[in-house]
């Protein structure tokens, strides 16, 4: 059976990219795939500095890191801070690029996130895009932008706009479809 991790990135109650990690991995069981849903909070990790390296590789990023080779897929769903990604994420992404093997090389990553703002978190995406890519990922064509999310998603989470169904719908069809193989 395929398998999947979704995560967000961001750790706060009531976020909205939260929300919509939910709702992509009900979408993704809906289609057949078996879901983990990833709590970034719960892999605490110091902000990456190569000097801890060798005598302090923290447990959460090799429990982490070990959760990522073994799913078929990978869903981010990152807020946008400033135009880019939040720490927690780019964190996250540090201490995962220095394990091995690559945690980068097996899934197929998804990537998509929601704003406050119309754009939908489009600049943050570019970047986590950019930054997987260069890490080897491989990431399916559809970006998942929704914003604002006050007017795009109902209390529960669920797209209310025929546009973003629409791309739920592709990016789960490119998630369950695509091969590294």
């Amino acid at each position: 059976m395929t398998t999947a991790l979704t995560l967000s990135g961001s750790i706060r109650k009531g976020s909205y990219n939260r929300l919509l990690q939910h709702h992509v991995g009900g979408k993704l069981e809906a289609a057949g795939v078996r879901v983990t849903a990833l709590e970034l909070g719960d892999f605490e990790m110091p902000i990456f500095n190569e000097d801890l390296e060798a005598d302090h590789l923290p447990e959460s990023a090799v429990r982490l890191a070990e959760l990522w080779r073994t799913h078929d897929i990978i869903f981010i769903a990152t807020p946008e801070y400033n135009g880019s990604m939040p720490p927690l994420l780019v964190n996250t992404l540090a201490w995962l690029s220095r394990q091995k093997p690559s945690v980068f090389r097996h899934a197929i990553f998804g990537i998509g996130g929601v704003s406050s703002g119309k754009y939908g978190t489009i600049f943050a995406q570019s970047h986590l895009r950019d930054s997987l890519s260069k890490v080897g990922a491989l990431v399916v064509p559809t970006l998942l932008g929704i914003g604002p999310a006050e007017q795009a998603l109902d209390a529960e989470g669920n797209p209310t706009e025929p546009a973003i169904i629409r791309k739920v719908d592709a990016i789960v069809h490119e998630l369950t479809h695509f091969s590294r193989g």
